[in-house]
């Protein structure tokens, strides 16, 4: 790379830890990216950008030390290429994450920067973009949280709270993905690491049945029900609603 050039794109996205899908990080080439009016660079493994300087941030990345759009700059750029719109709000829900623990890092960015981003000028993907940014929680910790977040409340179901720290009696139990706390409804999703590590599992029926033990109806959510076929899952999630109203 020369002094004027930077990742940008898929590549600055998976620099900074944002959730992709599959099609984007395998599309081709190395995202690499110049001001105007200089051309994008050309060569195998590389897939060239020109933008005009109003519309990006540049700065080096903090661990690698290589030129790397900023964190808002880079979600705006993906408006451009993310198919589905549930995945532009699961980066920009990953560049807005708030630490949730003390070992948590900072947030990458805030919500003002990516309307900043927004704001910058036109676009390609602006629009969708704009749609975006207002369903972004800075709770969110996975791509899968944030399709089963929008999933449940594109449904007609109600808004639920994201990790939600679950406390009986003054007693703490759990964080949960999704709750309903007023109907005591919780929603995990099951990532296929809580299948493979033994000791993650372990904790993972321990916190369950602390929540049942205290009344709640626990729903466990599967990779199938997210990003096959939801309709299963609504469906629970209604019932154990409506059961709960009754």
């Amino acid at each position: 790379m020369t002094e004027h050039e930077f990742f940008s794109h898929g590549a600055a996205a998976v620099l900074w830890g944002m959730p992709l899908p599959l099609h984007v990080v395998d599309s081709g080439g190395l995202d690499v990216c110049v001001f105007a009016p200089r051309r994008g660079p050309a060569g195998v493994g590389v897939t060239g950008h020109t933008v005009r300087p109003a519309l990006a941030e540049v700065m080096p990345h903090p661990r690698t030390g290589v030129a790397v759009t900023t964190p808002a700059t880079t979600v705006a750029m993906l408006a451009s290429v993310l198919r589905h719109p549930y995945d532009l709000v699961a980066v920009a829900d990953a560049a807005a994450r708030e630490p949730l623990h003390a070992t948590d890092p900072p947030a990458l960015a805030t919500v003002d920067l990516l309307v900043e981003a927004l704001d910058a000028g036109r676009r390609i993907g602006r629009d969708r973009l704009r749609l975006a940014i207002p369903r972004v929680s800075t709770r969110s910790r996975s791509r899968a949280e944030t399709w089963l977040r929008l999933t449940i409340i594109d449904a007609g179901l109600p808004m639920p709270e994201v990790n939600v720290d679950v406390v009986e009696g003054g007693r703490w139990l759990a964080q949960v993905d999704l709750a309903f706390p007023r109907a005591r409804v919780a929603l995990e999703y099951e990532g296929e690491h809580h299948l493979t590590d033994p000791a993650q599992w372990a904790l993972d029926i321990a916190r369950m049945d602390r929540l049942v033990d205290a009344g709640w109806r626990v729903i466990r959510v599967t990779k199938a029900d997210v990003f096959r076929d939801p309709r299963a899952l609504i469906a629970r999630v209604g019932r154990a609603l409506g059961a709960a109203a009754r």
